[in-house]
């Protein structure tokens, strides 16, 4: 389980084909991942991978090719930065909100804005394959890259988010770019809240627009 709260930003120490598969391994900022034990879960641009080995401040992750598929790891090249949390505690402070660390599909950067101190990120949610537009909502929650944040303004195909100072410095959304691609996760209490009232609603024969 994760909180969304992005502890910081890490980078690719090298990306190696494994079959289908891939082994990555990251460089953490030193001390960061003091105490960490094999087998235990990290997200990556939001992504839960599992610490195949340790060394000092570099970690290595196996990761399977339907997560390459779905997210935006399998783009990944050395020398990216990657957003980065450690698994919540028990006890822990969930400042963000419940994530899982599984990425339902990617957006698409359509636009970046930036006025003085105001930054806002417009994603383009089209993924033919994928609909998750049913469970996105204005000023719902939404995970993008692994931070819990707040849809600021929805439209058809496209959601925005805006980033204060303290966002921008932790994480990597200040690096993106348009046509860069971003993991999406849906809360998960939104998502079994839709999928509930869809299938009472198609019980009783109402069909949704």
């Amino acid at each position: 389980m994760f909180t969304g709260i992005v502890q910081g930003m890490a980078q690719v120490e090298s990306c190696q084909a494994d079959g289908r598969n891939m082994r990555l391994q990251i460089r953490f900022p030193q001390g960061i991942m003091l105490n960490q034990q094999l087998g235990a879960s990290v997200a990556i641009n939001g992504v839960c991978l599992t610490v195949a080995k340790m060394e000092a401040d570099i970690l290595t992750f196996d990761v399977i090719d339907t997560t390459l598929n779905l997210t935006n790891i399998g783009t990944l090249t050395p020398g990216t930065q990657v957003n980065f949390e450690r698994a919540a505690k028990m006890g822990d402070e969930i400042g963000g909100h419940v994530m899982s660390g599984h990425i339902m599909t990617t957006v698409t950067v359509r636009q970046v804005e930036q006025v003085k101190e105001s930054y806002h990120l417009r994603f383009a949610v089209d993924n033919p394959e994928v609909d998750a537009r049913r469970y996105l909502f204005d000023k719902g929650y939404v995970g993008l890259n692994g931070a819990s944040l707040t849809i600021s303004d929805i439209g058809d195909d496209w959601i925005e988010v805006s980033l204060i100072p303290e966002t921008l410095r932790l994480t990597t959304f200040g690096l993106l770019k348009e046509g860069d691609k971003v993991n999406l996760e849906i809360d998960a209490h939104t998502q079994a809240t839709v999928d509930t009232v869809e299938r009472v609603l198609k019980q009783r024969g109402i069909v949704l627009p």
